[in-house]
């Protein structure tokens, strides 16, 4: 599945004020410009209106971030989409993110198996991040943290 370029919601799901949609893959900078036009340089962030690939319709006004792989989460080249964290946003993001062409919808850990894959993260840090992100309680909470920090 590596060399594919995947998208997903990386916070919450909505509503919530802000949600964070991820790109990653080798496709990830021209999807971001498909839907944002020109990115940003690397590890900055700067204000772009969304846009349909194919009819140019604003979905969103958002914050863009663009890393280049390998200085990213993954590894990988990487775009986020920090937009409005309503349903109907996110949703419509999401979707015309899927009418591109070389692009999926990544599986549940796909984020954290690539960076894994690409020496992101070692497995601890990888079993603790899962686990921090099911924790239910302030004790899992703090057990999943200290296993995704390496301890």
């Amino acid at each position: 599945m590596n060399g594919q370029t995947i998208f997903a919601l990386a916070s919450g799901r909505p509503p919530a004020a802000i949600c964070v949609i991820r790109i990653s893959g080798g496709g990830a900078h021209a999807a971001g410009e498909a839907l944002a036009g020109s990115l940003p340089q690397p590890r900055q962030a700067a204000l772009r209106l969304l846009r349909y690939p194919r009819s140019a319709e604003v979905l969103d006004e958002a914050l863009v971030l663009r890393f280049d792989g390998p200085a990213s989460a993954t590894g990988e080249d990487v775009v986020e989409l920090h937009c409005h964290g309503g349903r109907a946003v996110t949703d419509a993001v999401l979707g015309a993110l899927s009418t591109l062409d070389g692009l999926r919808l990544a599986q549940p850990g796909e984020f954290t198996r690539r960076a894994f894959e690409n020496g992101r993260i070692d497995l601890t840090e990888a079993e603790g991040l899962a686990d921090l992100i099911e924790a239910e309680t302030e004790a899992q909470r703090k057990a999943a943290l200290a296993v995704a920090e390496g301890g």
